[in-house]
């Protein structure tokens, strides 16, 4: 039996009437969708993820990829490839392009919906897969028409694909990167320099995988500065090819991968170390590639790549988390143990489990996050509809990308945090001592999970990113977007009355919200040192507060969105929802009232820890610690 459960019903509740993507089908450029195809991809996709996708899942964490270091080669485990090449069979990778590419392009609500499924069932699956949606970057990035025929190939041929950033000596200081990019006279480029962390950097599941490599140009006037302005992005493949074509030429480029991680969980995903050129190598073949659009500008072509990577890992956290729960939840409906609290009697009947207040405490606490860390990467991903919607046609998205500008590291972040953290604390611990056992897929979900809070950007750096760049940057016009949304909800007059106590302490937590924001802006303005009154030293309390920040916006608006199907889900009980529906709905009405009594309150204590915030740490001697 798949480990893998799946919440179909809930995804479509989230698409289909809590967000009103139907509204969005139809519409170029989405011109042939309409709710019965979209209801349909989510039925199969479902299906082949549940009883294909899945089945691999635990052999190939118990027997990972084989790296040869003589060849600088990897054998994948021959049950995932069956895996992969299903995925690939299927073509539901085509639903992330253009028609232009011979894809069918659907809303991303539909495609992150899709992603939430398979990455439920077999995470490294979607991520070795990646070879499409990076084609579509290069095409939509190409100014070159050797450009569009690279992304044709990665496509046709179903090429592997990476981002390439990290590297040994800068970690996440991309800015510091030191791997070069001679140009050639033939106008292609000699890449030079290790770069570390690369996922699915090889694997041997297609002929070819396309590095997209960001390196510092070397000899060009008004290119290659420091900082992350002066990286540009490459196009470097595993072996050379025939551009018109797309043939192998059988010769092999100079990116070998010198070494691949030895990792505590996604352990079928290669995480390797790549060198370019010959480094030590002993291989001699030069690392050539080709400078993307044949303009310098690598940093803001590879954002497209960590937008779309933030978002996945997101959407993986979030589908481990839901498939904890499930599994949990059955666990916990078939564990007989102990008597129920109300029968003192030593003879008294053992009862199941969920006859225990904790564990209902437990199993409501891991739903309502479930569901609204969902609501919340599908609410992201209605953004981004309306983006191509309004492209599409002509008219101004800008409102509509810093938005989910915004929410991305919010995406990332808090929903990796708390997947990863209720995945142990209560998923598991659901299970009693049986959760640490291989007998359950519990103990692979933490191991595979903790990666979440750590790659494509680690909680701080999303903090960082979510304040000063996506707030203080936009000056504050998608967060000012969302909150008016928010206060709108709270003051509803139609509003069920039945969630007056639930809007009550959104509207505070609201207030503690704004609040803690207004303190990290007091502090920022404090810390500009062309102010008589300003002090440096006050960036430290800015910096103190913003992974906070993750937390709290996180909390806020999944509560908001929690509290919005609700509502919805009181309107379809008072219109007579019977059998499963009801359950259905009454369930989404108590798990929005839990979340709402059980953690909007601590926002209150979030802002008055905001508010204590100083920079003594900063000066406690580190012979202290």
């Amino acid at each position: 039996m798949s480990h893998y459960k799946s919440n179909v019903r809930d995804i479509e509740f989230n698409l289909f009437e809590l967000l009103d993507r139907q509204s969005r089908l139809g519409v170029a450029p989405f011109d042939e969708l309409d709710v019965d195809t979209a209801r349909s991809i989510v039925g199969e996709v479902d299906r082949l993820a549940r009883e294909v996708l899945a089945e691999s899942f635990v052999d190939a964490d118990r027997n990972p990829p084989v790296y040869d270091p003589e060849a600088m080669t990897v054998t994948m485990n021959p049950e995932f490839k069956k895996a992969y090449q299903a995925w690939n069979d299927s073509e539901w990778w085509r639903l992330q392009l253009t028609a232009e590419q011979e894809g069918q392009q659907a809303p991303s609500s539909l495609v992150w919906a899709t992603a939430e499924l398979v990455l439920g069932a077999n995470p490294p699956i979607w991520m070795y897969g990646a070879g499409p949606s990076f084609a579509r970057i290069v095409h939509e990035n190409g100014t070159a028409d050797r450009d569009r025929k690279i992304a044709k190939h990665m496509i046709d041929r179903q090429w592997g694909a990476t981002m390439v950033l990290t590297e040994p000596d800068a970690g996440s200081d991309v800015g510091a990167g030191r791997t070069k990019a001679y140009l050639n006279e033939d106008g292609s480029w000699r890449i030079e320099g290790v770069k570390r962390f690369i996922t699915s950097g090889e694997h041997d599941m297609s002929e070819n995988i396309m590095h997209l490599v960001l390196a510092r140009p070397v000899g060009i006037e008004g290119v290659g500065g420091p900082g992350t302005k002066g990286l540009s992005l490459f196009l470097v493949p595993k072996f050379h090819f025939d551009v018109e074509t797309g043939e192998l030429t059988g010769e092999r480029n100079g990116a070998w991968v010198t070494n691949v991680e030895k990792k505590m969980g996604i352990k079928v995903s290669t995480t390797c170390e790549v060198t370019f050129g010959d480094a030590g190598t002993g291989n001699g073949a030069p690392a050539i590639g080709w400078l993307l659009g044949e303009v310098h500008d690598g940093i803001n072509q590879m954002f497209r790549v960590i937008e779309n990577a933030r978002m996945l890992v997101g959407s993986k956290a979030i589908a481990t988390l839901s498939t904890g729960y499930l599994n949990a939840l059955e666990y916990a409906k078939e564990r007989v143990q102990g008597a129920d609290l109300t029968n003192p009697a030593k003879d008294a009947p053992r009862v199941t489990i969920t006859h225990h207040p904790d564990v209902r405490r437990s199993l409501l606490t891991q739903k309502s996050f479930a569901e609204g860390l969902r609501s919340l990467m599908l609410y992201t991903a209605g953004w981004q509809d309306d983006i191509f919607i309004k492209e599409a046609r002509g008219e101004d998205a800008s409102l509509e990308a810093a938005i989910n500008d915004l929410l991305l590291p919010i995406v990332k972040g808090y929903g990796s945090e708390r997947s990863w953290v209720l995945l142990g604390t209560e998923s598991l611990q659901t299970f009693g001592g049986s959760g640490f056992l291989q007998d359950y897929p519990i103990e692979q979900y933490v191991r595979d999970a903790k990666i979440d809070t750590l790659y494509e950007g680690t909680t701080a750096i999303q903090g960082q990113d979510l304040f000063f760049r996506k707030i203080v940057k936009d000056q504050g016009r998608a967060l000012g977007y969302i909150s008016e949304q928010i206060s709108a909800f709270i003051a509803d007059e139609n509003a069920n009355p039945q969630l007056k106590v639930e809007r009550e302490l959104l509207a505070k937590a609201h207030e503690d919200a704004q609040a803690i924001i207004g303190t990290l802006f007091t502090d920022l303005m404090a810390s500009n040192p062309a102010d008589e009154n300003g002090d440096i030293r006050n960036i430290y309390k800015v910096a103190l507060n913003t992974t906070r920040l993750v937390y709290v916006l996180g909390d806020l608006v999944v509560a908001w969105l929690l509290l919005r199907g609700a509502e919805v889900s009181l309107s379809a009980l008072e219109a007579g929802a019977a059998g499963a529906d009801k359950s259905f709905y009454e369930g989404k009405v108590a798990s929005a009232s839990f979340f709402a009594k059980n953690v909007l309150p601590i926002l209150a204590a979030q802002r008055q820890m905001a508010d204590s915030v100083d920079d003594s740490i900063m000066t406690l001697d580190l012979d202290a610690f």
